[in-house]
């Protein structure tokens, strides 16, 4: 009986995990690995080019073209011997060389490389896996995005590479790197996506894809291609303690890459989007505060006056988070979408604000680089200004006049109550609040005295309220603070 028992179960299990198999075949199935990727190499390869500039600079200059943050890419650099005999002697100028990686995206000489990679040289030659070799001209360039597109007059069809959709790439998906590293040429390395949306603090803009596929000094520029051939990142940076390849690099994603490349081509420079808002990152205390089920989204800050978001009807305490029918996740994407929106278009952008969900209408405007915000226009109410001062939550609240608006100067259009002392103590403190910042509003509502302060925060207590949403000027800078009320 027992045996029968133990086979049936058997049977059943086995027709179970093969039915399982044949339901979730299509899902769990991953690409396979290529046997090899020589066919790949041979159609690709004639298209990636090796970028060799030039710069004469002065002597006791350090190299040019300092890739954008340490111990990422850096370039070769060729330097004159010194001459050691007269060492007092005016230090003449002398030529700097530096390679980088490239390719081509258009027959008609159209090449994609870093920024950094010919940024302030003198001279730009391509050279091709053929051994031709052609002097370019920069179209344009973009040192947000760290982004070059460069052009050459080949007087013949030229081999090119096409872009992919990088909005399809996964975390384990099989990729391969062509470039110069080290100086060696025409050289091909592979493995997988590590990570996607990544950032590294680079700039406004940060999504890159991170691999573990061989990247070196060289390399920058260089093309990321799927199994597809298709080009789905540009090698940028990498992490690497030694100088070497440990396995962490990143390519800016071909979806960024095409729509900054599309633009320089056209117009010589980038055209992107600008709302007109300064935001923040919703921490998960602040997610309570403003109503949210979760920490995500874009809190708004600052509204500019004349502004996009000010004429659509954004307001400061909106926490944005759906622009242009995409989900804003975290506040850093916030940036990176409305760059990539077209100018003039009209969007629209849902906020939640005071906890309740409200669609907005914002036509978008056009970014001027480098971006220069006025402060905000800002709720204000009147009250009479005393010299008293209110002691709550661990905070000395004092009201602002003449003499503490010079001693912490502070603007005369900054209305609120100025924290003049702080107990380390506190929960206070510790949410980042100092002596010298000013409150100006309370649970979203404006205050211009420490009593308003001091009677909005007790309100809050006795609505069960375990933090406070309050807004501070720090300096200039604006922001919002979860204040908890636990003391």
């Amino acid at each position: 009986m027992t045996v029968l028992m133990q086979h049936s179960f058997s049977r059943f299990a086995l027709a179970f995990l093969v039915t399982f198999a044949v339901l979730f075949s299509d899902t769990l199935q991953a690409r396979p690995a290529p046997d090899g990727f020589a066919d790949l190499a041979e159609r690709l390869m004639p298209a990636v080019v090796n970028i060799s500039t030039s710069q004469m600079v002065d002597g006791r200059m350090a190299r040019p073209g300092q890739p954008p943050f340490n111990d990422f890419f850096e370039e070769f650099f060729r330097r004159a011997p010194r001459n050691r005999n007269t060492p007092n002697a005016p230090t003449p100028k002398r030529k700097v060389s530096s390679l980088g990686s490239g390719f081509v995206i258009d027959p008609d000489g159209i090449i994609i490389t870093n920024n950094h990679v010919i940024e302030d040289a003198d001279e730009i030659v391509v050279n091709f896996s053929d051994g031709t070799k052609y002097d370019a001209t920069i179209l344009g360039r973009d040192p947000k995005t760290d982004l070059a597109v460069l052009k050459v007059n080949a007087k013949r069809q030229l081999p090119f590479v096409p872009m992919g959709d990088s909005s399809k790439s996964r975390v384990g998906d099989w990729v391969i790197a062509i470039g110069n590293p080290f100086g060696l040429g025409g050289s091909l390395t592979a493995g997988i996506i590590s990570a996607i949306n990544r950032d590294i603090n680079s700039g406004p803009y940060d999504s890159f894809i991170q691999t573990d596929t061989a990247i070196n000094k060289g390399n920058s520029g260089g093309p990321l291609f799927n199994l597809d051939g298709e080009v789905i990142g540009v090698n940028s940076a990498i992490i690497s303690p030694s100088g070497g390849s440990v396995g962490i690099g990143f390519s800016i994603p071909s979806n960024l890459v095409q729509t900054v490349a599309g633009q320089l081509r056209e117009y010589g420079e980038t055209r992107r989007g600008w709302l007109g808002v300064r935001i923040q990152a919703v921490t998960e205390d602040l997610a309570e505060s403003l109503g949210l089920d979760e920490p995500a989204g874009a809190l708004v800050s600052e509204v500019s006056p004349d502004g996009p978001a000010a004429k659509g009807g954004v307001q400061v305490g909106d926490v944005i988070v759906r622009f242009d029918g995409r989900k804003v996740p975290e506040m850093r994407d916030l940036p990176r979408i409305v760059a990539e929106t077209e100018i003039d278009k009209e969007v629209k952008v849902d906020v939640v604000r005071r906890g309740a969900k409200k669609s907005l209408e914002i036509v978008i405007g056009r970014l001027e680089e480098p971006e220069i915000e006025d402060a905000s226009a800002r709720r204000s109410e009147d009250a009479p200004e005393s010299n008293g001062t209110t002691q709550v939550n661990g905070l000395t609240l004092r009201n602002l006049n003449d003499e503490t608006r010079q001693r912490f100067a502070i603007e005369d259009d900054v209305k609120g109550a100025l924290v003049e002392d702080i107990d380390p103590e506190s929960a206070a403190y510790d949410s980042g609040i100092r002596p010298g910042d000013v409150i100006t509003e309370v649970d979203q509502q404006a205050v211009t005295n420490a009593e308003g302060v001091a009677t909005r925060l007790k309100a809050a207590k006795e609505d069960g309220k375990n933090s406070v949403l309050i807004f501070i000027v720090s300096d200039g800078v604006k922001r919002f603070i979860a204040l908890p009320l636990n003391d």
